[in-house]
């Protein structure tokens, strides 16, 4: 299992604020891991369309492999 940050990021001042995390508990790698996750971070953490765009998981966990 690997925790993943999620973020909200600010686009006007170009920031990333880690506002929590999702559990990765997979244990193949799948070509919709990322996908998969940013769907459950915007469902947890947004309560509006706004905020769902606005949200985002750290991608850097998917590179390393």
């Amino acid at each position: 299992m690997k925790t993943v940050t999620v973020y909200h990021v600010d686009y006007v001042k170009q920031k990333k604020i880690p506002i929590g995390a999702v559990v990765e508990r997979r244990k193949k790698d799948r070509p919709e891991n990322l996908a998969g996750l940013l769907r459950i971070a915007r469902e947890k953490y947004s309560s509006t369309p706004q905020e769902a765009f606005q949200t985002a998981v750290d991608g850097r966990y998917f590179l390393e492999r």
